[in-house]
């Protein structure tokens, strides 16, 4: 009984990391498309499209709305280098049709995640388990394997984010179409490698900020789970 609760209790703190991972990259990458704006002065990208601003955020929002699977077609005419033309090449379609099979699994992960979350923690209930203590120990353990982990990758990150970045995309792409042409591809002057670095920082802040909050919960819950186990104890003993 004790091997299923405090196997319960992994899969619920697990889980539930998963869900604040992928809504803190969600949060990141959709909250704010003011940020958008910003970087792209940040990077000057209207004189590499001779675009307007309005012209670039409306193909920005077009593309983020198809990522997620709100637009059918990665399709969107607007005003670039002096002409009315599809923004986007067959080369760019195919590949963020890959990036948006990897939006969509992610979000699907994240219901089956909180799925098992919601199992587990109900197992745990049923079974009368110390949920408080077991769940924040496995929760605190598991964010400080998960910070340690990160440091290390913001370490390499620091140090070469040009490799950082090609391995990540030999990781989940089995091409190399996302091997882009500045001479020829608008979407890469749009969105420059920089802007990818400065997403990495952005979602890394949101991931940390949410999961310190919880890290406070859990040590309190761990704390007050703990202090009530040892005043039960006492009780018993006297």
């Amino acid at each position: 009984m004790k091997l299923l609760q405090r196997t319960m209790a992994f899969l619920a703190a697990l889980s539930f990391i998963v869900v604040l991972l992928i809504t803190s990259a969600e949060g990141a990458i959709y909250l704010d498309f003011q940020y958008y704006q910003k970087e792209y002065e940040k990077y000057e990208v209207l004189d590499d499209l001779d675009m307007t601003m309005d012209d670039v955020m409306d193909v920005t929002h077009k593309m983020m709305a198809y990522l997620r699977g709100d637009r059918e077609e990665l399709v969107v005419n607007t005003h670039v280098d002096g002409k009315e033309q599809d923004f986007f090449n067959e080369q760019d379609r195919f590949h963020m049709a890959e990036v948006r099979d990897i939006f969509c699994n992610a979000l699907m992960i994240r219901w089956v995640s909180l799925g098992i979350f919601v199992a587990s923690m109900s197992a745990l209930l049923i079974m009368k388990a110390n949920w408080k203590k077991m769940v924040s120990a496995w929760y605190m353990g598991l964010v400080g394997f998960l910070a340690a982990a990160t440091g290390v990758l913001a370490y390499f990150m620091i140090r070469n984010f040009d490799q950082c970045f090609v391995i990540f995309h030999e990781i989940f792409f089995d091409n190399d179409l996302w091997m882009f042409n500045p001479e020829e591809d608008y979407m890469i002057r749009m969105l420059p490698e920089g802007l990818f670095a400065d997403f990495a920082v952005r979602i890394g802040i949101f991931a940390g900020v949410l999961l310190l909050v919880f890290l406070i919960v859990a040590w309190i819950l761990h704390k007050s789970a703990k202090r009530k186990e040892e005043d039960q104890n006492l009780f018993n003993i006297s």
